[in-house]
């Protein structure tokens, strides 16, 4: 099956195409197609985000679109940056880095032991004719005081998981691909698909 994915970001391109082509899904980006979407994700939820941006390429493309939601949610900060976690910091953070910067300012006099937090991403496959799977993975995780690591990108390189003594940017891709929010999203999805 060939289906469109609602990002722009070749890396996220790469992460999901490794994993849907487990179950036979042959994934393109929407500038592949000559779409330029951007539609604009007001929604509350990482579902309703998801969703909007599933059903705007799906409707340019007629063909089943799939969208990846995801983010960061910190406790100690109520769940930020979540949903907003791309624009984390307003027009001060104009790259990654600059972002994560931003959240460890804002975790400064936070303590070890209360810096927990998740990655979350929610999958949402949207058939043309209206009919909707959608998974949710999340991956737990501490944030460091200092960055380690030049894999991944977003917050990879703050974001420490305990089982591996690693942070997301110091792990090879195959095991990032193996126990990431959205590695775990679309291992949820394929199952919901019948695959794995």
């Amino acid at each position: 099956m060939r289906a469109v994915l609602a990002s722009k970001n070749a890396h996220k391109l790469k992460e999901i195409a490794k994993i849907t082509e487990r179950f036979g899904m042959e994934l393109v980006l929407q500038s592949e197609l000559g779409l330029d979407l951007d539609p604009e994700e007001n929604g509350t939820t990482f579902e309703e985000n998801s969703m909007i941006k599933a059903k705007a390429v799906m409707e340019a493309s007629g063909m089943a679109a799939i969208a990846d939601d995801s983010g960061l949610m910190v406790d100690a900060l109520g769940g930020e940056p979540g949903i907003y976690s791309a624009r984390y910091g307003g027009d001060a953070c104009k790259n990654d880095k600059e972002r994560y910067e931003y959240l460890l300012r804002k975790l400064e006099n936070v303590p070890d032991e209360q810096r927990t937090a998740k990655f979350v991403s929610v999958i949402t496959l949207l058939y043309p004719d209206g009919t909707s799977v959608i998974a949710r993975g999340e991956c737990p995780g501490i944030i460091l005081r200092e960055a380690r690591g030049e894999n991944g990108f977003g917050y990879d390189p703050v974001f420490y998981v305990k089982e591996d003594g690693l942070t997301m940017a110091e792990m090879s891709a195959e095991r990032k691909n193996e126990i990431s929010h959205r590695a775990r999203a679309l291992q949820a999805l394929a199952k919901k698909l019948g695959g794995e």
